[in-house]
């Protein structure tokens, strides 16, 4: 990914040197494990941790794959310059280049839902501290972009924490499930490879044998991954485009922070655009991108082929580094976010009532009408507000056949805004306990 929408310390993860180090410990642990077992010799075991500080050269090993036209090869060749041919000879003994490769790419991408996961704790921290600071803000609840009926700011914000926290749950759970390793060999039968290697290698690693390979680590643990991460995008989109609507002039309930000296148009002075969070909606489309091409790798020939790899060498770092940057930018939204409860008022209003109007179909049912009947009435009325700007309450007050069943003081009532606000503790316990 560019730098632009990347953090060092994911970047970092899948920078070759890091890769390199992996591979290394994967085989220095082992050569311990067949040691252990009487395969190798345990003077040769311990050679091989002679490397363990040095820096692998990259374009050293890239030379040597210039040659070989192979990575783990190219990477063996270069370790064995450094510990020796000799102690080198019973490096990868009885091992599978993927034996390699993936275990590294599922430490990789463990390592990766760490730190999202921890973004994911910035952006929840941050939308419950929001939630709680407006639990009580009245705006206009929208359907089809329509006004509809009262609600919160505070249930807005905890809805999006609701969200969020379902899917740190799924976060956790894909990690749990990508946490696997395969030490197996050829075709995954461990043919020239003890179990107890694996189960040592994986154990250093913080991984889980893989219980059925074949020389590839299934894909559908991928697949379910990086499934995983394009929900997750698509919750940071539902919560931008949320702030990119209240933005808008027109609405203006609420809108990004604007620094000193920041500028929003090369052309109009004026602009304060909600750039920040159309940024990340198409940042959630660059997630989602890797979801299909994952779940494609799942089907592969026979015990294995590569068709999977060009896809992972692409997606691991571009989805996880991506994601990685979203969710701290959201997380920064959200944290200065700036709010309006005046503007949301006044939208409320604009429509005279208008929004109460389910509290009076209600009303007129309960007090005997046919439900047709209620709804004709107030629809009637309704659409004096809609055509010609009248007063919703007055309107009602003036119609007979309205009056006919309610009184003034329950016509009025049915204006309260406390009545929509009154589960708003519940609702809360439930998201928050």
């Amino acid at each position: 990914m560019i730098p632009r929408y990347s953090r060092p310390e994911m970047v970092a993860i899948w920078s070759p040197e890091t890769k390199f180090k992996i591979w290394y410990e994967i085989e220095a642990h082992a050569c311990d494990a067949q040691a252990a077992i009487g395969v190798i010799p345990k003077a040769n075991a311990e050679a091989v941790w002679k490397a363990k500080d040095v820096e692998f050269n990259v374009a050293r090993i890239d030379e040597i794959e210039a040659v070989t036209k192979h990575d783990v090869i190219a990477f063996l060749t270069h370790l064995a310059e450094h510990i020796g041919a000799d102690d080198a000879r019973f490096v990868h003994q009885g091992m599978t280049s993927s034996d390699v490769l993936d275990t590294t790419l599922n430490v990789q991408l463990v390592r990766a839902a760490d730190i999202l996961l921890s973004g994911m704790d910035r952006v929840l921290a941050a939308l419950k501290t929001r939630a709680f600071e407006h639990k009580d803000t009245v705006r206009i609840g929208r359907s089809h972009g329509i006004h509809a009926e009262p609600t919160t700011m505070g249930l807005t914000f905890a809805r999006f924490y609701a969200e969020m926290a379902r899917g740190k749950a799924r976060l956790e759970a894909a990690r749990a499930e990508i946490a696997t390793g395969a030490i197996s060999g050829a075709v995954g039968t461990f043919a020239n490879i003890d179990p107890s290697v694996e189960e040592h290698v994986c154990k250093m690693l913080g991984l889980t044998p893989e219980p059925i390979s074949t020389q590839v680590i299934p894909r559908d643990r991928h697949a379910m991954f990086f499934a995983t991460l394009g929900v997750i995008a698509s919750s940071i989109e539902n919560v931008a485009i949320e702030i990119r609507h209240m933005q808008r002039t027109e609405v203006l309930e609420a809108e990004e922070f604007f620094s000193a000296g920041q500028k929003g148009s090369s052309a109009m002075p004026h602009k304060r655009n909600p750039v920040l969070t159309e940024n990340l909606t198409g940042l959630a489309r660059l997630v989602r991108m890797a979801v299909i091409p994952a779940m494609e790798n799942v089907a592969l020939w026979h015990e294995r082929d590569i068709s999977h790899s060009s896809v992972e060498r692409a997606i691991g770092p571009d989805t996880t580094i991506t994601l990685d940057f979203a969710l701290n930018r959201l997380a920064g939204v959200i944290e200065k976010l700036v709010i309006y409860p005046d503007n949301m008022l006044a939208n409320m209003n604009k429509f005279k009532g208008l929004v109460m109007s389910q509290r009076v179909l209600l009303a007129l049912t309960q007090a005997g009408v046919s439900r047709e009947d209620s709804y004709r009435l107030v629809q009637r009325n309704a659409m004096k507000v809609w055509e010609q700007g009248k007063d919703f309450r007055e309107e009602l007050l003036a119609d007979a056949e309205v009056t006919a069943a309610l009184s003034p003081e329950e016509i009025n009532e049915k204006f309260d805004l406390g009545y929509h606000t009154k589960h708003v503790d519940t609702i809360f316990k439930r998201v928050f306990g």
